[in-house]
């Protein structure tokens, strides 16, 4: 179970607070690069260290005069430090903290939702493990198809999963860059030794080329990674509802103790964090757009970009944490019901094995669309009349030509449809 404590964790990276931490830790990283260039004294370095801080009240009150936040920021750290905060801030933007905070947000945010990714992956590694040889129906255009297993199932999740793992990793990595090269880029006044220094010190990697800001392509793909992961649960969370419908219930969402499903209908077990998944996933979808609108910006920089991030990137990631947690917890406790899968799995009367006929019959020498004939009207005798597709088949004298009694009671065979699990599973890395 992943622990409660997690969910604060992700909003705590993205208080007001933590926000204006992270500024003073690139401002301060800065200084201690002047002052190893000789750029800023021994002295004002530790005073600058000893007494830089900030009180929110402060910077929201002389942000109504000023209307802009580093200023309002940087003036009420000045306040505290005195003299030595005339060299705070020396040959910067606004961007170069702003841009560099928030990679180091970022690159948090992504270690908790990589970590919760990993807990689902083991989750669901688990139930297909279970659930291996858990024969279900398939379904293609939500009609039966073919026998599968539900950890077949459960072993296409786990894949999916670990791609959207190296997705979220390597977005993660691309955003994980500083930059503290000035107004427009060119290191005009601050050396770009500061950036190394500041880069390294902080974990992140240069923007080999930036403008007043870091290009927001980064953001986008990052954002575009969380899109498609929310969009996997939401794939994930829509087949447990269908499955958990009252004419299938093959498997169910868990039920607590004193629960209510209904206001109106006390016999209500409905999959409502499913639900909840299904549609979360869309804000995370419709934010990745916004992300993608926020690459194309004026010359070396427009502010069309920034009051759309301060809300997309914190929603984002606390959305997709949120949405990893409680799946989890949905996977780890689902109720899995073979005995209805069996019984569906029968419910056509053996029409699922309708392609072994047709294969059968190939092989004792039928044309393909002869023997295709031959199968499809009895399957469709069986659909419209609702008899055994096995009993037709077996009284079809067309048929008979060419397979025995005993040869078509044998193609009537579920393990021919498993046969193959273990080498899915091991090339699955789940064996």
């Amino acid at each position: 179970m992943i622990e409660r404590y997690s969910l604060p964790e992700m909003s705590a990276i993205w208080s007001e607070e933590y926000r204006f931490k992270k500024w003073l830790e690139v401002e301060i990283a800065v200084c201690e690069a002047m002052a190893e260039l000789g750029k800023i004294p021994p002295r004002a370095l530790e005073e600058i260290k000893k007494k830089a801080g900030f009180e929110i009240s402060r910077i929201k009150e002389i942000e109504k005069t000023t209307k802009h936040d580093v200023i309002a920021f940087l003036t009420a750290v000045a306040e505290r430090v005195g003299e030595s905060s005339k060299y705070i801030h020396m040959g910067m933007t606004s961007s170069d903290v702003l841009d560099t905070a928030l990679a180091l947000q970022m690159k948090e945010a992504t270690s908790l939702i990589l970590s919760c990714m990993e807990k689902l992956k083991e989750a669901v590694a688990k139930q297909a493990r279970k659930h291996k040889y858990t024969l279900m129906i398939g379904r293609s255009h939500g009609v039966h198809a073919e026998p599968i297993t539900f950890g077949l199932k459960m072993a296409l999740w786990y894949k999916e999963i670990e791609r959207n793992i190296q997705r979220v990793k390597r977005a993660g990595e691309n955003i994980s860059v500083g930059k503290i090269s000035g107004a427009v880029g060119t290191f005009a006044n601050i050396d770009p030794r500061v950036e190394e220094y500041v880069c390294r010190k902080l974990g992140l990697k240069p923007a080999e080329v930036s403008t007043q800001i870091i290009q927001r392509d980064r953001h986008a793909e990052y954002m575009a990674s969380l899109a498609v992961s929310a969009s996997s649960l939401e794939k994930f969370a829509t087949e447990i509802r269908n499955l958990q419908r009252t004419e299938i219930l093959e498997v169910e969402e868990m039920f607590s103790r004193g629960q209510k499903g209904s206001s109106a209908m006390p016999h209500k077990r409905n999959p409502i964090t499913c639900e909840r998944i299904s549609g979360l996933a869309r804000v995370i979808r419709g934010n990745a757009l916004a992300a993608m609108e926020n690459v194309s910006l004026w010359h070396e920089r427009d502010i069309s970009h920034s009051s759309v991030e301060r809300i997309i990137i914190p929603d984002s990631t606390i959305l997709l944490h949120y949405m990893l947690v409680k799946f989890t917890e949905i996977v780890e406790n689902l109720n899995v019901y073979p005995e209805r899968m069996m019984k569906n799995l029968n419910l056509t009367g053996g029409l699922i094995f309708s392609q072994r006929i047709l294969l059968a019959l190939i092989e004792k020498g039928l044309l393909r669309e002869d023997a295709y004939s031959l199968v499809q009207r009895n399957a469709l005798e069986a659909w419209e009349k609702g008899k055994n597709f096995k009993d037709l088949i077996m009284n079809d004298k067309d048929i008979a030509k060419y397979l025995s009694e005993k040869e078509i009671d044998s193609l009537f065979d579920f393990d021919y449809h498993t046969k193959n699990i273990d080498y899915i599973f091991k090339r699955a890395g789940l064996d």
